[in-house]
C-alpha cells in the first residue's frame, strides 16, 4: 500500500520501544527506506486524546499505532466508523493483536509489511460505550495488573520476583465476586467468580496457544467465568494452555453470546481491559460490533482469509 499516506502515533514509553530506545528518527528512516510517505507524531507535551484528533483531522488514510496494546486500542477506538483504517507497529511488551494478525513483531518488517499490506475487517467489543480488541477482565486479574504497574519499564531479576510474590499473594487472599449475568440472549444467573472476561470472537485451545484468536470476524462474544483460581488453579490452567487443553479445565466455563450486562453490588468496578487497568460504572453493558474496524494485515493473511 506504498501510495497510501499514513499518520504515525509513536507511543515511545511502551515496552519495547523504551527498552530499545526507538525514536522518531528511526521510524522516519524506516519509512523513507520503504518509499512510503509518513507523518510521524512522536510529541510528549500533549495528550493522546489531542494526538488523535490531530490523526483523524490529517489527510493520512493510514492510522499507524507504533505502541503497545493500550495505544493500538486508543487509536482504534477513534478509527470504529470511519474510513480510516488502523496499523500497527507492535512496540509493546504483549503485543496480543499484532499476533493475531500476523503482523511482524521485528520492527524493520513490520513497516515493510505497509507495503504489501491489504485492509482486513475485524469485530470489536464494546462495554459501556468503550471499545475493546481483546478482553475485558474483572475479578482478581486487574488487582494483579495493577501490581504490575509498578514495576513498568523495570527489567531486573528483583522487580520481576517481586512480581510473583505479589501476584501469589493476591491470589492466596482474593474473595470471590457475587455477579448478576444477563445475556442478550435472556438468559440471567447470579454466581460468584474469581474472575471473569468477556472477550471479542474466542481465543484458540491448541498446543502452545496463549490466548490467540484465528477468528476476529465471526461476529460474537465469549464470556469465561473462573469459578476459583487459587494457585493450584493457576499452574493447572497454565499447564493446559501449554498442552493445548485448558477450555476442559474443571475450575472454568464458557460460552458464546451476542451480548451480556454484568452487574455487582457495587457501584465502580475495576477491569482490565485490553491490558490496561480502567475504573467503569455499573452495570456493565458488553456488546459486539461486527467488522466494525478496517485493519492492515499482511497480504498472506488476506489471501487466506479469502480463501477459507
Amino acid at each position: 500500500m506504498s501510495n497510501q499516506s499514513y499518520y504515525v502515533i509513536l507511543n515511545a514509553n511502551a515496552g519495547t520501544a523504551n527498552a530499545t530506545g526507538i525514536s522518531e528518527d528511526t521510524l522516519r528512516d524506516l519509512f523513507v527506506a520503504n518509499d512510503l510517505t509518513a507523518t510521524i507524531d512522536a510529541r510528549t507535551d500533549c495528550d493522546l486524546s489531542t494526538r488523535l484528533s490531530d490523526a483523524m483531522a490529517s489527510e493520512a488514510s493510514i492510522i499507524v499505532a507504533a505502541g503497545g496494546d493500550g495505544t493500538i486500542t486508543a487509536v482504534a477506538e477513534a478509527l470504529v466508523g470511519t474510513n480510516k483504517s488502523l496499523a500497527i507497529l507492535p512496540l509493546g511488551t504483549v503485543n496480543a493483536l499484532a499476533k493475531d494478525l500476523h503482523v511482524p513483531l521485528d520492527l524493520p518488517k513490520a513497516v515493510a509489511n505497509l507495503v504489501t499490506g491489504h485492509e482486513h475487517r475485524i469485530d470489536v467489543g464494546e462495554v459501556n460505550g468503550r471499545i475493546f480488541l481483546h478482553k475485558v477482565v474483572i475479578g482478581v486479574i486487574p488487582g494483579v495488573a495493577a501490581g504490575r504497574e509498578r514495576i513498568r519499564g523495570r527489567r531486573d531479576a528483583s522487580a520481576k520476583i517481586g512480581l510473583l510474590r505479589y501476584f501469589f499473594r493476591r491470589l492466596a487472599r482474593a474473595k470471590r465476586l457475587a455477579v448478576v449475568i444477563e445475556t442478550a440472549e435472556g438468559a440471567r444467573r447470579i454466581e460468584r467468580v474469581q474472575a471473569l472476561a468477556v472477550a471479542s470472537n474466542a481465543y484458540d485451545e491448541g498446543l502452545g496457544q496463549f490466548f490467540s484468536r484465528q477468528c476476529l470476524d465471526g461476529g460474537t462474544l465469549t464470556l469465561y467465568s473462573l469459578k476459583h483460581l487459587n494457585v493450584r488453579d493457576f499452574l493447572r490452567l497454565t499447564a493446559g494452555m501449554i498442552l493445548g487443553n485448558w477450555q476442559n479445565d474443571e475450575a472454568l466455563s464458557m460460552e458464546s453470546i451476542t451480548g451480556v450486562t454484568i452487574d455487582t453490588r457495587h457501584a465502580l468496578i475495576k477491569v482490565m481491559l485490553d491490558g490496561e487497568v480502567e475504573t467503569l460504572n455499573t452495570p456493565l453493558e458488553f456488546a459486539i460490533r461486527p467488522q466494525a474496524l478496517s485493519v492492515i494485515v499482511p497480504a498472506e493473511i488476506t489471501a487466506s482469509v479469502e480463501v477459507a
